[in-house]
């Protein structure tokens, strides 16, 4: 939330959203993460997905893993700080249904729309759109290039073999709990066994989340091998490298633009208005000189260096598996 903002309980709201102003509607767009959701004239004007390209939401991102001071190797607490993750995705895919629905429903040429009381702009809405189908084809193609990495094959069978999962456990609908982002089936099943008394110490239930906590990558890909099949319509008895080729280069497009997007919104902080302030008993000259000692130079910014970086080894990384998988047959 931003400064004097607040949300009149009973309301639910996406993860990684922001919320600007007064809203009173008890909206739940619970299934529509990375939003705006911003008061004009006592009304909420919901932005799906919009803070997928914000900076904002990056620095958010790097920083809690970097502000986790805890040395000791053996963590009390299970705290995952993916951004994209199962839990996040699965909003993400309700979301695209939501959105969807809202064009069926009221057609595509309507001006706006109403979802939970909130108000969606036709824009806003089609951007919405274009930002989760980003962010999906990013999240399924970082899972698919990691299970696939270090691996050299030499035939379409093989490269199915390493596409099963490990486990059946990680399928369905996840859930964040305190930090553990985990399957909800086996937080159904830890409360179960507390229930029936078979779990009856604080430490069982620690090593249960323990577990799953470590065993997140590998539950994680149960997760993300349904959602590639279902959303590029494969199966896994014909899954071919060109297959994967083709979500690769799905990938890094998507994580280009994404990058870029970020990049620009970056730019604006250094933009003129932001150098309000700066120089004030000088002319324009010495307010962009004393914004640039105070800010630094765009080109020199650490977020700047570092998003830039980004999309070259992003780049590469794809350009590799494609390399390493494109004469398999």
């Amino acid at each position: 939330t931003t400064s004097n903002s607040y949300v009149l309980w009973p309301a639910k709201v996406g993860p990684f959203s922001l919320i600007l102003g007064r809203h009173y509607q008890h909206s739940d767009t619970s299934n529509l993460p990375f939003s705006y959701l911003v008061e004009n004239n006592n009304a909420t004007h919901l932005a799906p997905a919009i803070n997928l390209r914000s900076v904002g939401t990056i620095r958010d991102a790097k920083k809690w893993p970097e502000r986790d001071r805890r040395k000791d190797p053996d963590k009390l607490d299970f705290i995952n700080f993916n951004l994209l993750s199962p839990y996040t995705i699965q909003k993400v895919f309700a979301g695209v249904n939501i959105l969807k629905n809202l064009q069926a429903t009221a057609g595509e040429t309507s001006e706006i729309y109403t979802y939970q009381s909130c108000i969606i702009k036709n824009t806003a809405l089609k951007r919405g759109l274009e930002l989760y189908e980003i962010v999906i084809h990013k999240f399924l193609g970082n899972s698919i290039i990691k299970r696939l990495e270090n691996i050299r094959f030499a035939s379409n069978e093989e490269i199915r073999n390493r596409l099963k999962p490990d486990t059946p456990v990680g399928s369905g609908e996840w859930v964040d709990i305190s930090g553990l982002i985990a399957p909800k089936s086996e937080i159904d099943h830890l409360l179960c066994q507390i229930e029936s008394g078979e779990i009856t110490k604080l430490k069982e239930i620690n090593n249960v989340f323990k577990q799953l906590h470590e065993q997140y990558y590998t539950l994680e890909w149960t997760w993300a091998w349904e959602k590639i099949q279902e959303f590029y319509n494969l199966t896994p008895a014909t899954i071919t490298a060109e297959d994967i080729v083709a979500i690769v280069e799905k990938w890094k497009t998507s994580v280009v633009k994404l990058d870029e997007m970020i990049y620009n919104d970056a730019k604006k902080e250094f933009s003129l208005s932001f150098k309000t302030g700066f120089g004030s008993d000088g002319n324009i000259q010495d307010q962009a000189m004393d914004f640039e000692y105070v800010r630094g130079a765009f080109d020199k910014n650490p977020f700047v260096v570092t998003t830039l970086k980004h999309i070259e080894d992003k780049k590469a990384l794809g350009d590799e598996l494609i390399e390493r998988i494109k004469n398999v047959k």
